[in-house]
């Protein structure tokens, strides 16, 4: 995937996306906004926030910052945000034009597996989240102790496609990240292929 190519499938995405989407993922996502207990005040990145599905689920209160490099599907977000505190941004969430610490929560649904570099993505978002702050990633991973299959790989690149990975394991996108504790690592669809998972960053550790 490159992100030329991911805005292209994005564009036909974009019209039919909550159709497909919503009724699959409703439920997970309300369950991963739960888990990352936003709290009046507090400032919020969402990349890869597509058609805003997730707005109407965000505690009042809360700002939030989205990012997508889809313009058709940042048109369909703007018809949610109804009056809520939000701001959305057409940017590659491989390259945020963000400080250092700039939110106080992060939520991956569904983007770490969409990106052409999932790593790249979460990344830039772990530097946006300040000390102290936390993330929540809804999304499918292979497992850690499973084997990438030749049968696995041609259906990867059958799906990959449709703009999403199914071959990306969690430990390649996060890597070894100082200050990095994940707290929550819960099973979520197709009996734990999505998995929803609420991660810390320590206080006590700053960017080099």
């Amino acid at each position: 995937m490159d992100k030329e190519n991911n805005r292209r499938i994005y564009r036909a995405w974009a019209p039919v996306y909550d159709l497909v989407m919503g009724p699959f993922s409703g439920r997970a996502r309300k369950q991963a906004i739960k888990l990352l207990d936003l709290q009046p005040g507090e400032q919020l990145l969402i990349p890869g926030i597509g058609t805003g599905m997730d707005l109407a689920l965000i505690p009042p209160g809360v700002s939030v910052v989205g990012v997508d490099i889809s313009r058709e599907m940042l048109t369909k977000a703007h018809l949610r945000i109804d009056g809520r505190h939000v701001t959305l941004l057409e940017m590659d969430a491989q390259a945020l034009d963000f400080a250092d610490g700039s939110f106080d929560a992060v939520l991956f649904n569904l983007i770490l597996s969409v990106v052409p570099d999932g790593a790249a993505a979460f990344r830039e978002a772990w530097r946006t989240l300040r000390p102290g702050g936390r993330a929540v990633i809804f999304d499918k991973f292979l497992p850690e102790n499973s084997e990438l299959t030749p049968s696995r790989r041609r259906v990867g690149r059958i799906v990959s496609a449709f703009g999403t990975d199914l071959n990306r394991r969690l430990s390649d996108i996060i890597g070894v990240v100082p200050g990095l504790v994940i707290e929550q690592d819960v099973a979520s669809l197709l009996g734990g292929l999505y998995r929803i998972l609420r991660l810390y960053k320590q206080s006590q550790w700053r960017q080099p």
